[in-house]
Parts: C-alpha cells; sequence; structure tokens
C-alpha cells in the first residue's frame, strides 16, 4: 500500500505525475499565447477608446462650452419653473444669427427627435478635425447661417467622437432637424439624401440643386463619412428646408415639446450629461489606481509578512511555470483574493493610461491608425 504518492531517490516526483513542470519549448508557447492574448485586447480597448472614450471626451468638450456662455436653458420653462409654452412660427423672413462667427465659436444647438430623445450636438464655426472631434458638428464657412436664403451646410462624424451624424441612414422624409441659435429656433424638414465622392464639393454651394443658380430655398445641408465602420470613400449627405423660425423666448418647437396628463409643456430632450462624462481626465484615475495599489500593498505586505512568507511558501512548492501573468500575481503580497486585486488594479490603471497617452499618441503617429481614427492632437 502506497500513501503520500512515491518519490524517486532525490526526492523528486515520479515523471507523468500531477504536479510536474512543463518543459522549457510549452513553457515557451504559453508566454506567445500570453503576449498574443495582450495584444489581442490591446486592440479590443483601442476599438472601447475610439468607439465610446472619445465620444465621453467630446460630451466633455460640449458640457464645458455650454457652461461658458449665457444661453437660456429649454428645459427651465419661459417662465424658470420647469414648465413652457409651444413656440409661436413668426412670419417674415428669419433673422440671421450670430453676426459674423469665428473659428471655433459656438453658433447654434442641433437636436434631431428622429435619433433619440437625449440626442443634441454643439454646432461651432469651422469643419476642421480639431472642431469635429471635440465639438460634434462644425459649419462650413463659406455656406449660410440658420435660416438664410441658400445652404445652411455643416459637417459631423458618422463614428467615434460621439458619432453625431451615425444614424443619418434612419432620417425619414419630413423628420424635424432643428437648429437652436442664442435667440432663435430654426426648424428644417429633412427631404432627401445622396451618397457621393468627397469631392463633389457642391453639395455645400449656396444652391446645391442646381449649382452656379442663384439660391430660391432656405436649406440645411449635414455631410458625414460613408460607409461607416470602414475607410470613408463617400459622403452621405442630407438635405432639408426651412420650415418655419420661432424666438427662444416665446417657447420651445413643438417637435421637441411633449405635454403631461395635466396639460402642462415640457422640453422633450434630454440634457442630463452622461455618468463617464463626469470623470474628466483619466491622469488622476490613474493617480488615484496607483496610490490604492500602493496603499493595499502596503497593507497586505505587513498583514502576511511579506516577502518573508512568501519566500518561506516557495520553497515548500514546487518551481512555478514561466508566466508574464503569473509573475505579475506571484509578486504581490497577500493571500491569492489579494493578489488578484492588487494584479487587478495595475492593470486597470495600465488600461486609463493607453486610454490617457497611448492611444492618442498611436492613433496620431501611426499612419494607418491616424486614417482610421481621424484623431489629431489638440494642444
Amino acid at each position: 500500500m502506497i500513501s503520500g504518492g512515491s518519490r524517486v531517490p532525490g526526492g523528486s516526483r515520479n515523471a507523468g505525475m500531477p504536479g510536474t513542470r512543463r518543459g522549457p519549448l510549452w513553457q515557451a508557447l504559453g508566454i506567445i499565447a500570453e503576449l498574443l492574448i495582450t495584444v489581442a485586447a490591446i486592440c479590443a480597448l483601442y476599438i472601447v477608446w475610439q468607439m465610446w472614450w472619445t465620444g465621453v471626451e467630446a460630451e466633455q468638450t460640449q458640457n464645458e462650452t455650454l457652461q461658458s456662455v449665457s444661453w437660456s436653458d429649454p428645459a427651465a420653462g419661459s417662465n424658470g419653473n420647469g414648465t413652457t409654452t409651444i413656440a409661436k412660427a413668426q412670419e417674415g423672413d428669419p433673422p440671421a444669427e450670430p453676426e459674423n462667427p469665428q473659428y471655433g465659436d459656438l453658433i447654434a444647438q442641433v437636436y434631431i427627435p428622429r435619433f433619440g430623445s437625449g440626442w443634441h450636438r454643439n454646432l461651432v464655426e469651422g469643419t476642421t478635425l480639431e472642431q469635429l472631434n471635440r465639438h460634434g458638428l462644425g459649419r462650413y464657412q463659406t455656406s449660410q447661417l440658420p435660416g438664410q436664403v441658400g445652404n445652411f451646410a455643416f459637417a459631423g462624424h458618422r463614428n467615434g467622437y460621439g458619432q453625431p451624424l451615425g444614424d443619418v441612414d434612419k432620417l425619414q422624409t419630413g423628420d424635424a432637424i432643428i437648429v437652436r441659435t442664442e435667440h432663435y429656433w430654426y426648424v428644417y424638414h429633412y427631404t432627401r439624401y445622396e451618397i457621393v465622392l468627397p469631392t463633389d464639393t457642391y453639395v455645400i454651394s449656396a444652391n446645391p440643386e442646381n449649382p452656379g443658380a442663384e439660391p430660391t430655398k432656405r436649406m440645411i445641408t449635414m455631410t458625414t463619412c460613408e460607409p461607416k465602420y470602414s475607410t470613408p470613400t463617400h459622403r452621405w449627405i442630407s438635405y432639408g428646408e426651412l420650415a418655419y423660425w420661432a424666438k427662444v423666448s416665446d417657447g420651445v418647437p413643438a417637435e421637441l415639446a411633449t405635454t403631461d396628463s395635466s396639460g402642462a409643456v415640457k422640453f422633450a430632450v434630454t440634457e442630463t450629461p452622461s455618468v463617464a462624462s463626469h470623470i474628466g481626465s483619466l491622469d488622476r484615475v490613474v493617480a488615484w489606481a496607483l496610490v490604492a495599489w500602493a496603499i493595499l500593498f502596503i497593507a497586505a505586505a505587513v498583514a502576511w509578512r511579506w516577502p518573508v512568507l512568501r519566500a518561506i511558501h516557495a520553497g515548500e512548492r514546487r518551481r512555478p511555470d514561466a508566466s508574464l501573468y503569473g509573475a505579475l500575481v506571484r509578486l504581490q503580497p497577500g493571500v491569492l483574493p489579494i493578489r488578484l486585486l492588487l494584479a487587478a488594479i495595475l492593470l486597470f490603471a495600465a488600461a486609463c493610461a493607453l486610454f490617457q497617452w497611448g492611444f492618442p499618441w498611436a492613433a496620431a503617429h501611426i499612419p494607418f491608425l491616424q486614417q482610421m481614427s481621424n484623431y489629431v492632437a489638440v494642444e
């Protein structure tokens, strides 16, 4: 009868018994597999950064821009108590606002109910990537102002940076496209779309329906990339025409209003910033994660007498297989759950560092990623 496991002379376990160490080849393959998993995880995080976090950063900038101006809040109502009225459509030619906008200035906010009750974006002067990436939508500086005869044209991303025009393909004839400047509402109705080449600049001319002729309509044109999730080879162009204009002081357009059971009219758009937009810069998150790791590390090291106990236990166990993540866990003090937690905190800090510094650098300096991400570094 054998108990406790048989041993060969010298105290080593029998070959093939559980607990034997893998050979060098298998350990090398294991490390390669871990590296491949790491690369896959970084690629996945890059997609999350491009598709989600750039939108969070854009929302942060848009919130700051709105806070820097003294525009009235439609949700507060005309009398400031949360209720409002339906703004009456005005007669006559709509006023042009703002006067003489400068590059980067906030011109308007845009609301498109078809995109959801929470959809609204800032519109600034200029269509460079710096403006589109940070502010949402940008007006072509050669186009007309809201409400003017001609073509009020602006651009926005269809993918990443909050993808403000990501759902243009869902627009239906007659859908409202509402532009709010500081003092006026301009309500356009969607008419049609077309897909053109990037060189077809007639779409933002004063009369895109008959380039070169004098404009007779008050049009709106939205331009974005096509196709949505790959290298854009074309542009998706959405057109609309002005239906009416109204004064912000009179209330909100009917297209942006709801009526509750008591008959009270309220602003139908949800303008509450997302939770993620309150995070701010991730450099503080990285710093606090490392502080938390250091505090927990010291506490665990004291409680479990690290590294003395670790050295004792290591002497009682077989030498572990080579492993990048295994080594990361083993280097932490404490029992296994504490070591796993400490390793997870370090990995979380590394992921945040990639979002804050690594991915922006890669998108700005690696040609393939730069083309895919439309990223520009902002000083």
